[in-house]
């Protein structure tokens, strides 16, 4: 589920800022809005990665590691 939501909120930041491109001119509020939709996917990310640590006990580098 954690792979579903990071890939959502990947796309959705790529949409805004292809969005944001979309008139020919990048603002300094386009930049602006694309450093917070950028913190906002990497802070949902990271949120994601520590309930998932206190759930199994395990880091993501843990389980990247695991042999499947």
């Amino acid at each position: 589920m954690d792979d579903v939501k990071k890939t959502y909120r990947e796309g959705e930041q790529q949409a805004k800022e292809t969005w944001r491109k979309s008139d020919g001119d990048e603002s300094l509020a386009d930049q602006v809005g694309n450093a917070g939709d950028e913190i906002r996917k990497d802070l949902g990310n990271a949120g994601d990665d520590v309930a998932e640590t206190v759930k199994t006990g395990q880091t993501p580098y843990d389980r990247d590691q695991t042999p499947r």
